[in-house]
């Protein structure tokens, strides 16, 4: 058995090893900005990322969702270290948040994350995509900037996203920028040109090559005049002496704190913000996974909350699924989950054996990596399609975006959503839909789903657990004779279903006004390519 779980792993190595690398170049500096964000020693962030890749990502159900410390809660994290009266007391409420996480998967709270407007998620991914381009301009130009990892619009210092960008003229360093610039245009390369040529060069990922062309950089112009970086624009991790000298770096949880008011309201706070950082992380992943593949929520919530536990006991920040490096997991190839654990052994490993070589990598060249990411996530191409959906799906799109970019993640999610609803709500009837389900025993099982006059992403959790329960070798028939409003999320789960349906051998059948549509082919290109009129929706 354990042989064979070990093959089943191990099987997409090719792919997962090469992802891995860009995971682990990717969080690095996350783990360390955000440790530094929040006031806490940087080594946290590093436990919280260790954890986040090793447990969280063995536990989880999600393939290529990457688990570490989150921007988001930064200001969580640094209000509550000051309130509850030292760091030790703060580990107390991360330990407990972890337990009443448990509690919401036990639940299964996990639902919750179905309840968001593709728009939405297509905003938060955008808006993101943006958020990082802007944050790490000024590190790709060699400038000191402190809130680079942090993804609020108004920062620590008194600034705010623009400014900083502003303060980038008078502030450029030579070498930082051209290291920097250099990475940009190899990775570009890398992609667009060399990985089509050779296998080699999508084995060995253009990330990890420029890491490398970084530290020569650093090493051959260190005491360059000109092209030398400072020691405020490389990488910081803490390097010591000894043994003993690393272990010291943990930190413990004071458990004589726990009949504290204040830890406990800050254990249900970080419970409900990174539960739901981890939900909409999820549902964001699962929607860029070329796969299709449907993570389970109420699983990914008990993941979550076993590694805030464990990071909690021995030092470590909270922790959640977070966007930033799941996509940087996706774009580079990963197949499966042994890309997350392999970072997590990734960081560990580094920390222990080559935090100085860890300490010759510019800013700059990570930036450039970066920046990448964030094209990828915020593609212009995306808000053409968005628009192209019509304005109920565009109007939550924008708001959430614009949103985060000009406050952070939780409040323009909340716009999106609330614009959303609104949307919603004008557009709606009364009843707003109904599944019925009809079994017939004779040779394979048929079942009969006959959606209602309108169906909206209120009522995604429903269908998609509907379709995810069917037998094997099904026939289905999906009747939208009397639909007159389908909304796109439906269809995307539709789209997703029939692309995992060939595995169950479930056959389906769409029964509209026009007739039987038998191919599943032509059933997507139906609802891609057809005019709504003649399918008569509205």
């Amino acid at each position: 058995m354990a042989k064979f779980i070990v093959l089943v792993m191990f099987k997409n190595i090719k792919s997962d090893l090469p992802a891995s690398i860009v995971v682990f170049f990717v969080a690095l500096p996350l783990c360390l900005g955000i440790a530094l964000a929040s006031g806490a020693p940087l080594f946290s962030g590093l436990i919280a990322g260790i954890i986040g890749g090793i447990v969280v990502g063995g536990l989880s159900g999600s393939n290529l969702g990457v688990s570490g410390p989150a921007a988001g809660l930064a200001a969580i994290v640094l209000t509550a270290i000051g309130t509850l009266g030292g760091y030790e007391n703060f580990l107390l409420a991360v330990v407990l948040g972890g337990g009443i996480q448990l509690i919401f998967g036990i639940l299964k709270a996990g639902v919750i994350g179905y309840y968001f407007p593709s728009s939405v998620i297509n905003g938060m991914l955008t808006g993101i995509g943006i958020i990082i381009i802007l944050k790490q301009i000024p590190n790709f130009f060699g400038y000191d900037e402190e809130s680079a990892w942090d993804l609020e619009f108004f920062e620590i210092n008194g600034g705010n996203t623009f400014s900083e960008l502003l303060d980038i003229l008078n502030n450029i360093q030579p070498g930082a920028a051209l290291i920097g610039i250099i990475s940009l245009l190899l990775i570009l390369l890398w992609d667009k040109v060399l990985s089509k040529k050779s296998k080699i060069f999508e084995l060995i990922q253009g990330p990890f090559v420029v890491v490398v062309l970084g530290i020569i950089f650093y090493i051959v112009t260190k005491d360059h005049k000109v092209l030398s970086i400072g020691q405020n624009h490389m990488v910081s991790v803490p390097t010591p002496i000894d043994a003993a000298d690393f272990f010291s770096q943990f930190s413990f949880p004071n458990f004589s704190a726990i009949t504290n008011v204040d830890v406990w309201v800050t254990a249900f706070t970080i419970a409900l913000v990174a539960s739901l950082e981890t939900l909409l992380s999820v549902e964001a992943s699962d929607k860029i996974d070329p796969n299709k593949n449907v993570t389970p929520t109420n699983r990914e919530l008990l993941a979550q909350g076993t590694g805030n536990i464990i990071s909690g006991l021995i030092g470590g920040l909270p922790i959640t699924q977070v966007i930033v490096r799941s996509s940087a997991n996706i774009q580079s190839g990963g197949k499966s989950k042994l890309s997350t654990i392999l970072h997590g052994f990734l960081l560990l490993i580094s920390v222990i054996l080559i935090p100085k070589l860890l300490n010759m990598i510019p800013l700059s060249v990570l930036a450039s990596i970066l920046l990448v990411v964030g094209y990828k996530l915020a593609k212009p191409t995306l808000f053409k399609k968005m628009y192209a959906l019509g304005w109920k799906q565009w109007l939550p799109f924008i708001a959430t975006v614009v949103g985060i970019v000009f406050t952070d993640l939780l409040f323009g999610i909340g716009l999106g959503l609330g614009v959303g609803i609104i949307v919603i709500l004008l557009k709606s009837y009364q009843n707003s839909h109904f599944l019925h389900i009809e079994n017939n025993s004779q040779g394979k099982n048929k079942i009969k789903m006959t959606l209602a006059e309108e169906v909206t992403f209120f009522n995604k959790g429903a269908i998609l657990k509907e379709l995810e329960s069917l037998p094997k070798d099904t026939y289905l028939e999906i009747d939208v004779i009397n639909t007159r409003y389908l909304d796109n999320d439906i269809i995307e789960i539709l789209e997703d279903f029939i692309f995992k349906a060939k595995e169950r051998n479930i056959n389906i059948n769409l029964i509209s006004k026009r007739g039987v549509v038998e191919s599943p082919s032509s059933f997507i290109e139906f609802f891609k390519e057809e005019p709504k009129s003649k399918l008569n929706l509205s």
